[in-house]
């Protein structure tokens, strides 16, 4: 018999970044995922990028405008700010963080303005590695409908085919990771209500929170 373990004050907490093609329906997963966590016992911490600092507020602004190298270089610095101030304190304090959107999203956006993926790893090389990356995978077919019935949220999604090319850029940024050494979980979400994706998120995370449980005597 298992239960999750709570992290001490003294022990880092648990880095999980939920990444995937735009309306794979990441931002609903996430809070799926935090309310299952919590209902275990753990310390929860939510986070996004573009960050909630002040660079982060500058990529949201510019993302219509500016393009290619120097908007890859402007997520990339609200990544590494975002790391700083936020994720690795929340950390630090034994939390277990759930980003939406981390750096397996670094590694695709700035694909449509035609960037060569060697430099956008190079770009995110010193980000610190999460201890789960998920990666949602949809049919594009699925996800393309979605964004119509949704509306686009970005210039990305407005691309022809964006979809098409978004789930291709994430499956080459996946085996990057994986060939990295990242621990990546990939997850159809095509079908799958959010809270069945989440529970087997949850299931999977039982590896990092899961001590035996201490037997009740008869």
């Amino acid at each position: 018999m298992t239960k999750l373990r709570p992290f001490s004050d003294h022990e880092r907490g648990l880095f999980i970044s939920v990444d995937g093609p735009s309306g794979a329906g990441k931002s609903t997963l996430v809070r799926h995922l935090a309310q299952l966590l919590v209902a275990e016992g753990q310390d929860i911490h939510l986070t996004a990028e573009p960050s909630a600092g002040p660079i982060g507020a500058l990529a949201r602004e510019l993302t219509e405008t500016v393009t290619g190298h120097a908007l890859a270089c402007l997520y990339a610095a609200d990544r590494y700010h975002h790391m700083e101030t936020e994720i690795r304190p929340h950390l630090g304090a034994g939390k277990t963080v759930i980003s939406d959107r981390y750096l397996p999203s670094g590694l695709v956006m700035q694909r449509f303005d035609g960037i060569d993926p060697a430099f956008l790893w190079s770009l995110n090389a010193e980000a610190d590695r999460p201890d789960l990356c998920v990666i949602l995978e949809a049919d594009p077919e699925v996800i393309g409908r979605r964004l119509i019935e949704r509306g686009a949220h970005n210039r990305f999604q407005l691309t022809p085919g964006s979809s098409h090319a978004e789930t291709y850029f994430y499956r080459q940024a996946t085996d990057r990771l994986i060939q990295a050494g990242f621990d990546v979980l990939r997850v159809d979400c095509s079908q799958r209500p959010p809270e069945r994706v989440a529970a087997g998120i949850r299931d999977r995370l039982m590896s990092f929170f899961a001590t035996p449980a201490t037997e009740t005597p008869a």
